[in-house]
């Protein structure tokens, strides 16, 4: 098989690692695999899975296992310019301004794009998309220095549009349509003089990544509903790569946006996806913009200090679900579980790094724990349960400190996974809506969005809310995302408040990169013009967990850029 067989066969596992890593496994075992590169820090290794040991977070370690991600959606034709008014977007595309995102790229890893829409076209009927890349196409050429999917060019998407069935020549597609309503929000032309359609960025280039979906093993690995859209997140930082990429050899602002998420993670951004956008993030004319889910009102973290009980209630049909517990330094934990018919396991102290297996005399369920008393990347323990066929009823964990430690001293939180992963309710009794931001947007240097209600000027009860696991400040910026008009209709979801966000950094960047004003600015410079004129209240003492430092308000931006001229 080549490396592109094995990157898209169910039959070999992909393993996030390093060059050391791979070096070593072709060194000194006679393992089937291929490794290419992301960047000097990560890598992906394709192993042929009859080779190695099933996946164990306790054998290969955490981060070492691609999370899976999902969207950002919750889900009238007629269009309706509140939100982008309410952000500012509109008053700064018109003059004496006039920035509407000429000469940026906004980039989307997502579900693909509608290029046929006229709101991703010129007035000529060109479009405006440089490229399509679709990695869940074959039989093309993928771009270069990447080994899957194919690449498609605005050349290719030109001549597609000139023919009655552009989808011989161009065959990629948006299924799904949120991939095309983002960019729709974030970068849509002006149809009709603006009374049609508009986007926050209407002369921005496109650029999009069509990701493939997980494969199977991870799927069953992670014990995903069969109905949940979800994707890996070694493909989502090879479509990073892909964009970074374009911004170097155009020598071109990029703005990378992001409308997918998980619960999975230390929520403190240390990630191998949050660690590369961070890096992405860092260089000049880069901008990184994040959604923080829809996990608010979930009931889906909880956080105490040991000793304590948790209480899970899982309904009935409840195929699986994955549990992580993540301990605060210097706490290390052991736990017991009960079922809901009164069995107690024994006492598991994770002495070992071995998986431990906990079955029940009356129950169907099977329950495996991996534990890492230092998880690599974040540096605190993380305890991982696979809950197999679970009865349903109420599930309790009881959480100690490990045997000779103080007690109380560290805190404990608990996710389980995003709902749009799960096949029926999974909830904490007691949860903390708190700390809900999903990831990786709790990464230091990208923007992090969290979402209101632009009608109301409401907070949306459903949206992700900070701080990160150790206090550092997430969200940046709130942005509307109910009821936010796209192409494709009326859309609710923190991946529409991050696609006018990120329509919004693009207008900035017009100004500041494209126009020379302050050429050199990056995602963190950018963030901190943003704060600087966001919208907000007497009542609220900011930075504040929900609304970062404020509503998002670019022409605000530069109303103080104006009076510090």
């Amino acid at each position: 098989m080549t490396c592109k067989d094995k990157i898209l066969s169910n039959e070999y596992a992909d393993l996030i690692t390093d060059y050391v890593v791979a070096e070593e496994m072709s060194a000194t075992q006679p393992v089937d695999f291929c490794f290419h590169g992301i960047d000097e820090n990560y890598g992906v290794a394709n192993v042929n899975r009859s080779m190695i040991p099933p996946m164990s977070i306790g054998y290969y370690g955490y981060s070492a296992i691609p999370v899976l991600y999902g969207l950002m959606q919750i889900d009238g034709e007629i269009f309706d310019p509140e939100n982008l008014i309410e952000v500012g977007s509109i008053r700064v595309q018109n003059p004496p301004l006039s920035l509407q995102g000429a000469g940026v790229i906004v980039g989307f890893i997502d579900t693909g794009i509608r290029y046929e829409l006229d709101v991703f076209r010129r007035e000529d009927g060109s479009s405006r998309i440089m490229s399509i890349w679709d990695q869940t196409i074959q039989d093309g050429e993928p771009p270069e220095g990447f080994l899957y999917g194919t690449e498609y060019t605005r050349a290719d998407i030109d001549r597609a549009l000139q023919t009655d069935e552009p989808e011989q020549i161009v065959p990629s597609v948006d299924l799904n349509g949120h991939g095309t309503r983002m960019a729709s929000v974030a970068v849509g032309s002006i149809l009709n003089q603006g009374l049609t359609f508009r986007g926050a960025a209407p002369q921005a280039d496109i650029a999009v990544v069509k990701l493939k979906e997980a494969k199977q093993y991870l799927r069953d690995y992670y014990l995903i509903s069969e109905d949940a859209v979800v994707f890996q997140e070694n493909d989502i930082m090879e479509a990073a790569k892909y964009l970074e990429r374009m911004a170097i050899a155009l020598h071109r602002p990029v703005v990378i946006v992001i409308g997918l998420g998980t619960n999975w993670g230390s929520h403190n951004g240390t990630s191998p996806l949050a660690s590369y956008l961070n890096t992405v993030a860092g260089r000049r004319s880069r901008a990184v913009v994040v959604c923080g889910g829809n996990e608010g009102d979930k009931e889906h973290h909880y956080e105490n200090s040991a000793p304590d009980v948790v209480e899970i209630r899982v309904e009935e049909e409840t195929k699986g679900f994955c549990l992580e517990l993540w301990g605060t330094l210097p706490d290390t934990h052991s736990v017991r579980v009960r079922s809901p018919g009164g069995e107690t396991s024994q006492e598991i102290d994770f002495r070992s790094r071995e998986d431990r297996e906990i079955t029940f005399i009356f129950e169907e369920t099977r329950i495996v724990v991996s534990n890492l008393i230092v998880e690599r990347d974040a540096g605190e323990q993380l305890v991982f349960f696979r809950f197999e066929k679970p009865t349903p009823g109420i599930w309790n964990m009881q959480v100690y400190p490990a045997e000779g430690e103080l007690r109380g001293m560290g805190v404990f939180h608990m996710w389980l996974p995003i709902a749009n992963f799960l096949e029926t309710s999974v909830t904490f009794l007691a949860p903390s809506p708190d700390v809900t931001l999903t990831e990786p947007s709790n990464a230091e240097r990208i923007i992090t969005i969290s979402t209101y209600n632009g009608t109301t000027g409401s907070w949306f009860p459903q949206s992700g809310r900070g701080f990160t696991k150790s206090g550092n400040i997430k969200p940046d910026l709130s942005v509307p995302g109910v009821q936010v008009s796209t192409v494709l209709g009326p859309y609710t979801g923190s991946s529409m408040a991050a696609a006018i966000a990120a329509g919004c950094v693009a207008q900035f960047m017009e100004w500041a990169v494209v126009d020379g004003n302050t050429p050199t600015v990056e995602s963190r410079a950018i963030k901190s013009f943003l704060i600087r004129g966001a919208d907000r209240s007497e009542n609220v003492v900011y930075p504040d967990n929900r609304w970062g430092f404020g509503k998002l308000d670019i022409s605000g931006t530069f109303e103080v850029l104006a009076r510090l001229s």
